[in-house]
């Protein structure tokens, strides 16, 4: 079977408080998200978000419904985002080819019946990123390239956590129905990421983390600001991010990371702001 896929359950913040180590990476982790000639899905119950990973390595992959969402095929009432971290690779969305380089975005509307993934070279394998989404309305599906994105230049090297924030699907760039995705680049030198913290009560949201060189880490900081834990992640891993939790990292290198939101608010710029003396 090309798909393997998994159910996550909402978590209460007091009962997280409780979590031991073990505990806090099965409920939050997502630790394999890409596998060779695989579809790796995980179904959220956070705002009903499906995250995961595929790479079609040896031939094409189809994305189809899995049974969590009882439906005909896996955009019946969804939306799908798509950001390819590898080598070039083709979506074909109802017959339909776009060719996705590394960092590019496909945003596939509800409606599309068939998704098929395929790599341009049997010697080195796309790896297609994968958001997902309810979705009320049909959309077209559309391309984006970085040259489309929404680029912001924030902090600095003074405090570890100058970055460069492509914002790929979201309003300023193209319509969506809730979904919103986006990557951030880390400069070389920094290792900070969305510092100062935050949280938005209004939606939630996962990271991807990809890009980590061979022997480091990257320490995921989530929990409310007053009661934050952390887990420490691989490269190709990436984490579910409640609405009561702040999602932020520092790493023992320079990264990149995907970030996915969703909710009922499509402002990004809507957050409640956390200094780093208030944590806990």
């Amino acid at each position: 079977m090309s798909i393997i896929f998994e159910e996550r359950f909402a978590s209460h913040y007091q009962d997280v408080k409780q979590y031991d180590t073990a505990k806090l990476r099965a409920h939050f982790l997502i630790e394999t998200v890409m596998e060779d000639d695989k579809i790796r899905l995980v179904y959220s119950h956070y705002d009903r978000y499906i995250a995961g990973g595929v790479v079609p390595a040896n031939g094409p992959l189809e994305l189809t419904a899995i049974d969590p969402m009882k439906a005909l095929y896996f955009c019946e009432r969804r939306e799908l985002g798509i950001i390819n971290v590898g080598a070039k690779g083709m979506v074909l969305v109802d017959g339909t080819e776009y060719v996705l380089d590394f960092k590019e975005a496909l945003y596939v509307g509800k409606g599309a019946r068939q998704i098929i993934f395929k790599s341009e070279s049997t010697t080195s394998s796309a790896r297609f990123y994968l958001n997902s989404t309810p979705a009320h309305k049909e959309l077209p599906t559309r391309h984006i390239t970085l040259k489309d994105a929404n680029v912001l230049q924030m902090g600095s090297p003074a405090t570890s956590n100058e970055r460069q924030i492509n914002q790929l699907l979201v309003s300023k760039v193209i319509e969506t129905c809730q979904l919103q995705m986006g990557m951030t680049e880390l400069r070389p030198g920094s290792v900070w990421n969305t510092m100062p913290a935050h949280t938005h009560s209004r939606r939630m949201e996962v990271y991807f983390y990809f890009n980590v060189p061979e022997g480091q880490a990257v320490c995921h900081f989530m929990g409310q600001p007053q009661e934050t834990r952390h887990i420490w992640m691989q490269n190709e891993q990436a984490v579910i991010s409640p609405n009561w939790s702040i999602h932020s990292a520092a790493g023992t290198s320079n990264y990149i990371f995907i970030w996915g939101m969703a909710g009922e608010n499509m402002d990004y710029s809507d957050m409640d702001g956390v200094q780093p003396n208030q944590l806990r």
